[in-house]
Order: structure tokens, then sequence, then C-alpha cells
């Protein structure tokens, strides 16, 4: 059985985030029906989504893989469930937020062995390039990181992984005008601190 095709784009078009969303939703669908080709095309159009998803909200960024991979178990055991009422990426991604909530609260009942979480590298080597106002030499994990949890994980969803708020509210499980508030609060902080380095940069030149 062959997966569906996904909704034809024009040549030479880029294809819209909305079109995207339908064709991971089709496979999606496929896959639940036992199509082991769309389970393949699902996994990897969404697998840099989800990482990057749990990367910035996990407690442990180095364990970053593993929670990708527990979030696509969890997916492919209820795909049955699935019935293409929201995007597959609102779907998953929702899986992937308890996965890192249920990863946290196992870490925080188990004893620390050790300290040796990098999480300024571990981030930094998945950062986001190209964005406007980021400049290279500015870590954007290690500014994310700065910010309370809700609205690093509105901006995210939004700004990084490209979730319409409608979804991200979807996800986040609150109302689509908490997540533009937080996404607004999470930019000016941004802004502000980003002015803040820049204003640094030549004292310490100097210095």
């Amino acid at each position: 059985m062959l997966s569906p095709a996904p909704p034809p784009i024009a040549p030479h078009e880029e294809p819209t985030a909305e079109a995207k969303d339908d064709s991971v939703t089709v496979w999606a669908l496929a896959a639940r029906g036992g199509d082991p080709h769309a389970v393949d095309l699902f996994v990897r159009a969404l697998h840099r989504d989800v990482r990057r998803y749990v990367m910035f909200l996990g407690a442990d960024p180095q364990s970053a893989e593993d929670l990708t991979q527990d979030t696509f178990l969890r997916a492919l055991s209820s795909l049955h469930r699935f019935e293409g009422r929201s995007s597959a990426r609102t779907w998953l991604l929702s899986i992937a937020r308890r996965a890192v909530i249920d990863s946290i609260r196992y870490a925080s009942s188990r004893p620390r062995l050790s300290d040796t979480d990098d999480w300024q590298s571990a981030a930094e080597r998945v950062q986001p390039r190209g964005l406007p106002g980021f400049d290279d030499g500015i870590a954007l994990a290690e500014l994310l990181d700065a910010l309370p949890g809700d609205r690093r994980e509105a901006f995210v969803l939004t700004q990084l992984v490209g979730l319409p708020y409608a979804e991200a509210a979807g996800v986040s499980g609150c109302p689509v005008g908490t997540v533009r508030s937080r996404v607004a609060r999470a930019r000016t902080s941004l802004i502000e601190w980003l002015d803040d380095a820049e204003r640094r940069t030549p004292a310490v030149a100097a210095a």
C-alpha cells in the first residue's frame, strides 16, 4: 500500500507551513492505517521540530535524543487514536511536552549523581542561525534559558518551531491570548538583553 501523496505544490513554489502540516497529517493518518512508508515520512518530517522543542524545554539537554525517541514511540503507539482534528505536528508536540514533563518529574524523584550537564554548549549546537536581531556571537539558547519557562515555551513553539498561535495554545493548554502575551514579553526581554549586550561590547573591547 502506497502512502497518500501530499497536497500538490506549484513548480518552484516553496511550500507554506500550512501545506507542510497538511502533508504530515496525511502521512500520520496513513501511518495509522499501517503504511510503513508513511510512518517513515511522518517521523522524518517532524524529528527536527520535536528535538528542538524538547532541547529548549528539557531539564537535561543531553537527553534530547532520548526524549525525541520517547515522543515518537508514544505517538506511534497512540496513532490509532489520532483522527486528524488538529495537525499531526500539534498533536505530536503535545506528546513531546508530556514526555518532557514526565522526564523532569522522574529526574526530580531520583538523587542527582553528578553535575556534568553542559546546557550552554549542548543548546548552542542546535540553536537556529539567521534570526533577525540575533548575532552569531550571542547564544540564543543562553538567552532563552533566562526566560521564565512559560514564555520560553511560547517563543520556541511560535518563533522557532513555527506553530501558529492557536496551535501553540493547544500544545500549551492555555488561551491564544495568553500565548501572544507570553511571546510579546519574551521578545521584549530578548531585545532588552541584546541591546544590553551590544552596549557592553564596546566597553569590553576598550578594556
